[in-house]
Order: structure tokens, then C-alpha cells, then sequence
């Protein structure tokens, strides 16, 4: 088996138990690629967020000026943690591919942002700094749609009374899917959602990946209900594995 073929078949992997609609006749035959680099953008997106919520301590140290977390020492984190979810290594798969423009361009995002909050990162004399995980994630989201412009959109959404910023919202489809399926009791938990979908006029196909709080999210989402957290936004009183977020992302054909 070809190197590029066990990537694609690792990062398949992780929608395995996604419920995928069936494609209209004119999209069959490429669900299995689509599958495959939504599933390996969502690992890099998730791969690079746990850089930063790992490293919050240090990032938060009023004392430490820098934090050794410039763009190349933030995406060798990165991309160990791709490694050990996708079992595959982003440097074999070809630059040349859709699939490995797109995660170059995704790569570059995640390098821009780090670099662009250099200042803020290094910052002595102040505690919390504000760069958490949803703010890198959103960050990161609309660097790569300008570099993946007409051919890729990726981003963070939720239920919409979870939504804490109006470019997080999801549209019509995300919302169906997000109330229809993914908050449904008989949902299975961590069970993805794909379909072949019309955006803006264009065929594409969309992935909707859902994302539960964990025991660090409640910090800022958990109760009390109301209390404001250190954000400066009233806690949601979610609880330990609510859906919290979903990643929601759109490939054009």
C-alpha cells in the first residue's frame, strides 16, 4: 500500500462513525478524499489548540517574558500532537494534492497567528492574556479562509445559546444539523455528521464534528450559571461532556 494511501485511510479513520448522507449522483466518487482532509484539518485545527490550552500556565506568567513558543517551536508542538491522533505525518503527504495545499495553508495560518500575538504572548506584568484556545481557534479559522478562499472554510461553531460571538454562529444548515442531530438524546456521542451541500450556489461538502466539554472548558462554561468568568462572559452552567462546540467545515467542488 502506498504511503499517501495509509494516510488517507488513518485520517478516514477519525469519521469513521460519522453519518454521511448520500451524495447526489454528480458528487459520488469523492467522498472518500473529502472525508479524508476534513478529517485531517479538524486534527491540525484540535492539534494546535491543545498547544495552547497545555501551555496556558506558562503563557499566563506575569513573570516570564519569553515563553519560547515563537512559530516554529509552536508548530513542532503542533504537529506531535497530529502525529499521535492521525498516526500520520503531515511532511509525507503531497504539497502538490489538495489535501496537502490545504494543510500547508492551515499550517501557515496557525504560524501567522502565533507570530502576530508574539507581543501579547511574551507580555510580563500581566496575568491572563486572553489568548485561550476558542480565540486561537477563531484566529487561526480566518487566516486560513483567506489563504483557502473559494476552495476551503473552516470554523468554530455551537448551539446558538452558546454563541459568544456573532461570527460564530451557524447558518441555516450547521443549525439544523446542530438541533436535528447532534443534540438529539438518541445521538451516539462523538458521532460526526457529512453531506454533500450547496453553499453560496456552489456544491461542496460539509462535516459538522462535535467537541464536548472537558473538566478545563468548564473554567469558563460551567456553573455557576451566570457568574461571570475570566473572560468577562457570564458561564453557560454547562456540565462535564455537553456539547459545547462543533467544528464545521466546508470543502468546495
Amino acid at each position: 500500500m502506498k504511503r499517501r494511501d495509509r494516510i488517507g485511510l488513518a485520517l478516514a479513520g477519525l469519521l469513521a462513525l460519522a453519518v454521511v448522507a448520500p451524495p447526489p449522483e454528480g458528487a459520488r466518487g469523492q467522498g472518500d478524499d473529502d472525508a479524508a482532509i476534513a478529517a485531517s484539518l479538524a486534527a491540525m485545527l484540535r492539534a494546535g489548540r491543545t498547544v495552547v490550552s497545555d501551555n496556558q500556565d506558562l503563557i499566563n506568567d506575569p513573570l516570564r517574558g519569553d515563553k519560547g513558543l515563537g512559530k516554529a517551536a509552536f508548530l513542532q508542538q503542533t504537529v506531535a500532537n497530529y502525529r499521535q491522533t492521525t498516526g500520520a505525518d503531515p511532511a509525507t503527504i503531497d504539497p502538490a494534492s489538495r489535501h496537502g495545499r490545504l494543510l500547508r495553508a492551515q499550517m501557515d495560518a496557525i504560524a501567522e497567528v502565533v507570530d502576530d500575538h508574539q507581543a501579547t504572548l511574551n507580555q510580563q506584568g500581566v496575568a491572563f492574556k486572553a489568548f485561550i484556545p476558542a480565540y486561537f481557534a477563531r484566529m487561526v479559522n480566518e487566516a486560513f479562509e483567506k489563504r483557502a478562499r473559494g476552495v476551503a472554510v473552516i470554523k468554530v461553531t455551537a448551539p446558538e445559546y452558546l454563541i459568544r460571538n456573532r461570527k460564530a454562529r451557524p447558518d441555516a444548515w450547521e443549525r439544523d444539523v446542530i438541533t436535528g442531530k447532534l443534540l438529539a438524546a438518541d445521538w451516539p456521542r462523538g458521532q460526526s455528521f457529512a453531506a454533500s451541500a450547496t453553499v453560496g450556489g456552489r456544491p461542496a461538502f460539509r462535516v459538522m464534528l462535535p467537541e464536548y466539554y472537558a473538566a478545563s472548558c468548564l473554567i469558563c462554561h460551567g456553573s455557576p450559571k451566570g457568574e461571570t468568568d475570566i473572560t468577562g462572559y457570564p458561564k453557560e452552567g454547562g456540565k462535564l461532556g455537553d456539547l459545547g462546540a462543533v467544528i464545521s467545515i466546508t470543502l468546495y467542488h
